[in-house]
């Protein structure tokens, strides 16, 4: 098993968004822990200024209401609301998000509302740039390889082309004509359509306009009409089949992986020959495929 580190900021497709900095500040948001002081307790585990430190379900440590308390605010611009998503005492929310406030990783807009910080916004860069996807995708690729036993390939998108980023091969006799760090067309690829899907309809066609759909078996769609008719398919079911559209008796499914901002910026897929697995057997796999890609994705950021 191969893989190769790629910073997320440096491969991006000519056709998504940038990510804002409120979702920067989120991703980072699970790596602030007890660095912010938080009041203290009285031996009895009650709260200085006399509130419970309990929330209606459990005990609930200083450390953990000061994550409560930045990630509510992170997700709710108003105090009220911010109270309510943590459940903790006015008080108690009241003193953490002024900590907050003071370090900066709150700022507190004109009109009382609160916004991600300098400080949040800092480290949620940070930590997106140091991002290793195929780090974080190799465990979840290796478990769907023991399940399928077939080769899996992780890609990211790199301009209009995808570059494989892990090839998992399977305990078969032979492997796939692929390699890390390899580009293939996104149009005649499972991985390529599958990113394909994320883009808006005039984002395809410009891409069509820019890298053409060259020739490359007799399967291969070469024609706008066809591409659009395919990705629209792609949409539909929630993953992509590559039908010998690439390399000659190769087939695959495809997943979408998506970073921490929802963009579809990487793919997983499942690939073999067409001698060993019909059609309907490789897009049996597909549920697999998805259910793969969906935890990569959790594990990059993105809730649904």
């Amino acid at each position: 098993m191969t893989a190769i580190q790629v910073p997320s900021g440096s491969l991006v497709g000519a056709d998504h968004s940038t990510p804002s900095h409120a979702a920067q500040s989120h991703a980072a948001a699970s790596g602030v822990l007890a660095s912010v002081p938080t009041a203290p307790t009285s031996g009895d585990g009650s709260a200085s200024d006399g509130t419970s430190s309990t929330t209606s379900s459990a005990t609930t440590s200083a450390s953990e209401k000061t994550l409560l308390v930045l990630e509510a605010a992170l997700t709710h611009r108003r105090f009220t609301a911010v109270v309510v998503a943590t459940g903790l005492a006015k008080a108690t929310t009241h003193r953490i998000l002024t900590t907050l406030v003071d370090r900066q990783f709150v700022a507190l807009a004109v009109d009382g509302s609160y916004l991600p910080g300098p400080k949040i916004l800092s480290l949620a860069g940070r930590a997106l740039q140091s991002i290793d996807i195929s780090a974080i995708a190799q465990p979840f690729v290796d478990d769907l390889l023991e399940q399928v036993h077939c080769t899996v390939h992780v890609g990211v998108v790199n301009g209009d082309e995808i570059v494989y980023l892990i090839r998992a091969d399977s305990d078969k006799p032979y492997q796939m004509p692929s390699r890390v760090g390899h580009a293939i067309p996104m149009h005649s690829s499972g991985i390529g359509k599958t990113v394909l899907s994320g883009y808006t309809d005039e984002g395809l066609e410009r891409f069509v306009a820019r890298a053409g759909l060259p020739y490359r078996t007799e399967r291969t769609i070469t024609t706008l009409e066809g591409l659009r008719a395919e990705i629209a398919e792609v949409r539909r079911l929630g993953y992509a089949l590559d039908r010998e559209e690439n390399v000659p008796g190769v087939g695959c499914v495809a997943a979408p992986i998506r970073d921490h901002t929802g963009t579809i910026k990487y793919g997983l897929s499942i690939s073999t020959l067409t001698l060993e697995h019909t059609a309907a057997q490789i897009e049996a796999m597909a549920g697999l495929a998805i259910e793969t890609a969906d935890r990569i994705s959790a594990a990059l950021g993105w809730t649904r």
